[in-house]
């Protein structure tokens, strides 16, 4: 059957088939299970770039995208003279029939979701050129601190499971600038911007004897924050600008108590949003969550002091004596122009009531020092927020 298959390539259709001919070539005595030099203390260098496409998700630890792994190497043993063959300098055969250096990436690949590319490329010089594009889940540690402000870095780890760096070396095909700015194919429609993709490498030895090569590319992404700008940080910002507003409703009154209690269920409706948004292993907790917890524990005590006031002005009961501390720290050492314009509306505010008592105007007085000292702890949060959210644009912008 053999010499038959010889004299169909001679005689038969594909005789003057230069590509079959040069296949038949290479074949010729080619083991694929050896390492492809002729020296055997040659080391084979791996020439390994990536191109990102896309980002298609991002959950917990994990990054999901579509990449193209390019893999370069030179085979010792693929390499012919191209006036032999007709002036052919390259030729695709089947990824079967060659020797493949075990490069793989330590994170996880979706193989299922990865087409297959059954050929490679080589050359007359022997350089062997093979072209992946798989989708890989990227090991990321997602810190959400600036969020939705936020610059997150993802690895992508390329190493040898099995040859020593005196066998398989890995290097770059491209400078590293090159490789840093280049994003050309990346599509830019979803909600994160690819920024740099950073090369590292190294060598590492496991027992002190054998070192193994290492080529680590930093994937560094950052969030397109106008659709939560939008959703989430403009309407946190209207609901404290509502709630300042809100102090200038008499203390006194129901409304201003209905009012707050609305404002209390706003807050707690956009911590249920950013929760939800968020990982929920991801590392740190969002400012903008700081600030909503601090803003509904100032609303939260507000809200408290309001209901007292009420309670005093339009019940006048006994009440139990204000503590000596709190007498202190509000009474005594609040601004004095603030104790006495409260007195002196205390007193025209309470003058045809017979049952006042000098207890309930001393929870009055406590209640309104505490409404203003309250009032102005509120600006000084709103104005922090303001300056925060502006420094973490600032940075990102400039990321």
């Amino acid at each position: 059957f053999y010499w038959f298959f010889r004299f169909s390539l001679s005689t038969g259709r594909f005789a003057n088939a230069t590509l079959v001919r040069l296949a038949e070539f290479l074949s010729a005595g080619y083991k694929k299970g050896v390492r492809p030099v002729k020296d055997w203390n040659t080391p084979t260098n791996v020439e390994i770039d990536l191109m990102v496409y896309s980002i298609l998700n991002v959950v917990s630890y994990a990054v999901y995208k579509p990449i193209t792994i390019f893999r370069s190497w030179k085979d010792e043993f693929l390499m012919w003279d191209s006036q032999d063959f007709d002036g052919v300098k390259k030729i695709s055969i089947p990824t079967a029939n060659v020797w493949v250096p075990d490069i793989l990436i330590n994170e996880f690949v979706d193989v299922g979701k990865s087409p297959d590319i059954p050929y490679v490329y080589v050359t007359d010089d022997g350089v062997v050129r093979n072209y992946k594009p798989i989708q890989v889940v990227t090991a990321c540690t997602l810190n959400i601190y600036n969020f939705p402000f936020d610059v997150q870095n993802c690895s992508l780890t390329f190493q040898s499971w099995l040859h020593t760096i005196d066998d398989i070396n890995i290097t770059l095909m491209r400078e590293p600038e090159e490789l840093s700015k280049d994003k050309s194919v990346f599509m830019n429609q979803g909600e994160w911007e690819l920024l740099h993709v950073l090369s590292k490498y190294k060598n590492f030895s496991v027992d002190k004897e054998e070192y193994y090569a290492e080529m680590k590319f930093h994937v560094v992404i950052r969030r397109r924050p106008l659709f939560y700008t939008v959703n989430l940080l403009l309407p946190s910002i209207f609901l404290m600008v509502m709630d300042i507003v809100g102090f200038y409703l008499p203390p006194d009154s129901g409304e201003r108590v209905s009012f707050k209690i609305t404002l209390l269920l706003g807050y707690s409706v956009f911590l249920i949003i950013v929760s939800d948004t968020l990982p929920a292993t991801a590392i740190g907790t969002p400012l903008i969550g700081v600030y909503f917890v601090v803003c509904m524990a100032l609303l939260v005590i507000s809200l408290t002091e309001t209901v007292l006031i009420v309670r005093l002005v339009h019940k006048q009961d006994l009440q139990p004596p204000v503590p000596q501390w709190l007498k202190y720290l509000v009474l005594e050492r609040a601004p004095v122009l603030f104790c006495i314009h409260k007195k002196h509306r205390l007193c025209s505010r309470l003058s045809s009531q017979d049952k006042c008592r000098e207890i309930a105007k001393e929870w009055l007085q406590v209640g309104y020092v505490l409404d203003v000292l309250l009032f102005r702890v509120y600006l000084v949060a709103v104005v922090a927020y303001s300056i925060t959210l502006g420094t973490l644009w600032s940075v990102w912008q400039a990321a």
